[in-house]
């Protein structure tokens, strides 16, 4: 489970428990991100639990009953699941405050239903009926129901099945019986309630003698054996998915219906049975119960070959009623099984995998039961034989043939072009799914590996390459897991390697990251830069709705041209990105990804702030399948923010050393009052310090070393998840260390680069407000005029025009400092930048301190080298433990 769906179910469960204030979220995450371990189920452990919860239940035996019945249904992590109620029960603050809690929602709910029922007013009706009409209406209603309940049910279910089956399947609609299969109930081979198949007249069996009782009541019993009715014994109408019952004529001698009641559940079991294969031996149901119907249709034919023996005899009088109990107890624990096996499917109502799940559990429960055991493994040898198909052909090609949803994988229409447009996309993880309620049992240890193995040659087979895997053998089941594992660790390893071998050597990913991906978006290629803003600098000063993007794209490519990145194979991929957003607010939409606020900010409009060019511009790039697997939109949106990030600072320290430069012309004159002069130089200082330590903790103690991780675990990497697992690492640490995952953080550096930039504009203005036009006479100086080389005297004439238009300089600048008021500007520029610097270091010693593994504390020893800002820190912290004192008590 990733870090968003983590975020987004706690969100979730404190909105359900109503929790609101407090630290939020982000403290249970980090709690569950910390202590989570997985939970291995046992026998033991799952038995305990619900023994816990049924002491501490009120109602004990409704909690059991329940318990067997979702067991029965072979519900996915039930277990689990009463292990972590049983654990709830020794935590009494938790409890205390769960059962406060649904005090709480109840009586919510009681008030919302009392105010929505209060001007509900029950019409007045002028029509009364009687209790005689009453009785005869529910009567009908009764016997219609009675008639129906059979039939309707089953073909509702089927269509429901059938057009889920032709949605998944459109174009190729899955085959069907025709109706007349379903309208002729004597082809099912079950009883046929109330309609009589024998024309002779009863005779009362009890005026006959016990002999003739005897011969009549066998004659019957091998009628119902077979699901016909006899005429001393009945089969009664089924009410829901009850076992068949019978009823016995009740003047038959008692010795004769003791030994006929321990014979009637053989025909209860054979009834289920029966019951069974005609309804799932309809397509709708699938493959795997289609097989196990088939299975059983054989066992069922054995059945009725005995039966056919016991007739023969019976018609020579050798069946006697104590023989035919003889005769029939072998198999009396055969139907018995099978009707078990029947009506747990049908109560599951499982199909598939669960299918197979429920006849492997059966058959580990049956050990020391050979016989029992035995059966139950031929039944789900036969009913894993097409699901065992549709795996070979998954692990062995890549291919998905399911037309009837029983496989454990799920295969999604998602187009692989949106995986380069949309961030929210997930085609990897998406695309193919494991469906868990489709894994049998004896494969769940295997699951990920079965859907990783399909996906890696599925991706190989959608570029055009036939795949086949060399060492594929038909899987066949076993009790031994041992040989799933063989095989399907086999499939794996050779579907890793040719996927893999495919990205790193044919499709050279390590080149793309390496050459293009570092960099354009790391700003590792510096020549480049230095070109690439030399280029664009003034048309990325404008508004972003001026800037005309095709003018870009030719100095983005004649920059490319005039450096080292000529030699780049893949710098045509590189292109331009103007965002509609600030680096904050595109920090904010993903993060708020997967939560409640997710709608609201993307359907919030854009800022009203004007962004230029330089607070809009990105790089983006286009990568193909299937490296997009890898460098997919995601991937790419957190490269654009750390460019972002590190081009405007790039910017803002181009902008400082511009300032730098013009300040050198302005150390020639000599101002009366130049102390202010000097204040504004050592500013302009501390403010390059901090920009150039911010760039070099971001690109040497956060990117480099994070990229030679990256690089040596590619090397390793064994399969593409572990590819993706390393990227996205290598990704998240550099957005984590460069303060991009923290928006208090961001919007305080953001203020700083703020200050910065207006402070250089500021300094620029005043710079040219300061240049007067002297070329002429500096010109005429050195130059002389027409007539000559200028003479003695011109040159000492030349001279004190110089002096004296220093002089005016002087005056000129100190007199626009007295009018418009620098020195107070500087001193603001300097209080602000100060403040924000001292917030800034404050709140990340503060994380610093709370999270270990952030690198985060390099940057206050790079900018706080000398303890110039210690002091100030120290108080602040102070002042900090002081206000928390008090808060200790209550705590």
């Amino acid at each position: 489970m990733n870090e968003f769906r983590i975020h987004h179910d706690v969100n979730e469960l404190l909105s359900l428990l109503r929790v609101h204030g407090g630290e939020g979220a982000e403290v249970y995450i980090d709690l569950l991100q910390k202590n989570r371990t997985p939970y291995v189920t046992t026998t033991v452990s799952a038995h305990s639990a619900k023994v816990k919860i049924a002491e501490f239940s009120r109602t004990p035996e409704d909690f059991l009953k329940k318990y067997d019945e979702l067991k029965s249904k072979n519900t996915r992590h039930l277990d689990s699941l009463v292990y972590l109620l049983s654990k709830l029960t020794e935590d009494k603050e938790t409890l205390h405050y769960l059962q406060q809690n649904a005090k709480e929602r109840a009586e919510l709910t009681a008030n919302a239903a009392t105010s929505s029922t209060t001007n509900f007013s029950i019409p007045s009706s002028t029509s009364k009926i009687s209790l005689q009409e009453l009785e005869e209406l529910r009567k009908q209603l009764g016997s219609v129901t009675a008639n129906s309940s059979a039939q309707q049910p089953l073909e509702l279910t089927r269509k429901i099945l059938r057009d889920k089956q032709n949605k998944k399947n459109s174009g190729q609609p899955i085959p069907m019986f025709p109706s007349w299969v379903y309208e002729r109930p004597a082809l099912i081979g079950d009883f046929l309630i109330g309609t009589s198949l024998s024309t002779d007249t009863t005779v009362p069996i009890g005026t006959l003698p016990l002999a003739s009782q005897e011969s009549m009541i066998v004659e019957d019993l091998l009628y119902v054996l077979i699901g016909v009715d006899g005429r001393y014994i009945t089969a009664q109408p089924l009410v829901g998915r009850q076992n068949r019952a019978f009823s016995v004529d009740p003047n038959l001698d008692l010795s004769i219906k003791e030994l006929v009641t321990r014979i009637l559940p053989v025909a209860a079991s054979y009834s289920a049975v029966t019951r069974f294969i005609e309804e799932k031996s309809s397509f709708e149901y699938g493959q795997v119960n289609h097989a196990l119907a088939a299975a059983m249709r054989t066992l069922i034919k054995e059945y009725m070959i005995l039966i056919t023996q016991l007739e023969h005899l019976q018609r020579q009088g050798l069946l006697s009623l104590q023989k035919l109990w003889f005769y029939i107890q072998p198999t009396m624990r055969t139907l018995e099984i099978l009707a078990s096996l029947a009506t747990s499917v049908d109560k599951g109502e499982c199909m598939g995998g669960s299918t197979l799940s429920l006849l492997h559990d059966k058959t580990f429960n049956y050990t020391g039961d050979s016989q029992a055991q035995e059966l139950c493994l031929y039944l789900t040898k036969a009913a894993s034989v097409p699901y065992f198909e549709i795996l070979e052909k998954w692990i062995y090609r890549g291919i998905i043939n399911d037309p009837y949803s029983e496989f454990m994988v799920e295969e999604h229409e998602l187009q692989k072009e949106k995986i380069q447009e949309d961030y929210n996309d997930k085609y990897w993880d998406q695309r193919y799914t494991v469906v868990q309620q489709q894994i049998p049992s004896f494969l769940q240890k295997m699951a990920d590996k079965i859907l990783s193995t399909g996906k890696y040659l599925n991706v190989v087979r959608e570029c055009g390459r036939d795949v086949t895997c060399p060492v594929a053998k038909e899987v066949i089941y076993t009790l031994k897991e041992r040989a799933y594992v063989e095989q399907i660790e086999k499939a794996y390893n050779y579907a890793s390697k040719v996927l893999l071998d495919f990205l790193m050597e044919e499709k050279e990913l390590v080149a793309h990251l390496s050459r293009s991906i570092k960099h354009y978006f790391l700003m590792d290629q510096g020549d480049f830069f230095v070109h690439f803003m030399d280029l664009t600098e003034e048309e990325l000063k404008k508004p972003v709705d001026d800037i005309i993007t095709t003018r870009l794209e030719a100095l983005l490519e004649l920059a490319l041209r005039m450096s080292t990145a000529n030699t780049d194979p893949f710098k045509d991929d590189l292109k331009i990105d103007l965002m509609p957003h600030d680096l904050i607010t595109q920090l904010l939409r993903v993060l708020a990804i997967e939560t409640k606020q997710e709608k609201a900010i993307i359907s919030a409009d854009p800022t009203e702030l004007t962004l230029s060019g330089l607070e809009a511009f990105s790089f983006d790039y286009i990568v193909k399948w299937p490296l997009s697997l890898i460098i997919n939109r995601k991937a790419l949106t957190r490269y654009q923010m750390l460019f972002r990030h590190m081009f405007y600072c790039k910017h803002v320290e181009r902008q400082l050393c511009n300032v730098w430069i013009s300040n050198k012309t302005a150390k020639q004159f000599s101002l009366h009052s130049a102390k202010w002069f000097a204040g504004a130089f050592t500013l302009r200082q501390r403010m390059l310090n901090f920009v150039q330590n911010i760039q070099y903790y971001m690109m040497f103690e956060v990117m480099e070393p994070t990229w030679h991780i990256l690089e040596k675990n590619l090397k390793l990497a064994s399969n593409i998840d572990d590819v993706l697992s390393h990227h996205t690492s290598f990704l998240d640490n550099c957005l984590k260390d460069c303060m991009l995952t923290n928006p208090e953080l961001l919007k305080i550096f953001s203020k700083l680069m703020s200050v910065c930039v207006m402070f250089t504009n500021c300094m620029q203005r005043f710079t040219q407000s300061m240049k007067l036009d002297s070329e002429l006479e500096r010109l005429t100086l050195e130059h002389g005029t027409m007539l000559g080389p200028p003479t003695e005297e011109e040159r000492a004439e030349e001279a004190a025009k110089k002096k004296l238009t220093n002089k005016l300089l002087a005056e000129h600048a100190d007199n626009l400092h007295l009018t418009s008021g620098f020195e107070a500007t500087i001193n603001k520029f300097d209080s602000n930048f100060s403040t924000h610097l001292l917030d800034l270091l404050d709140k990340l010693s503060v994380y610093s301190t709370n999270d270990c593994e952030h690198s985060m504390l390099n940057i206050i020893y790079r900018l706080d080298f000398n303890g110039f800002y210690t002091e100030r820190l120290e108080h602040m912290s102070a002042e900090r433990s002081q206000k928390a004192a008090p808060l200790l008590p209550h705590l």
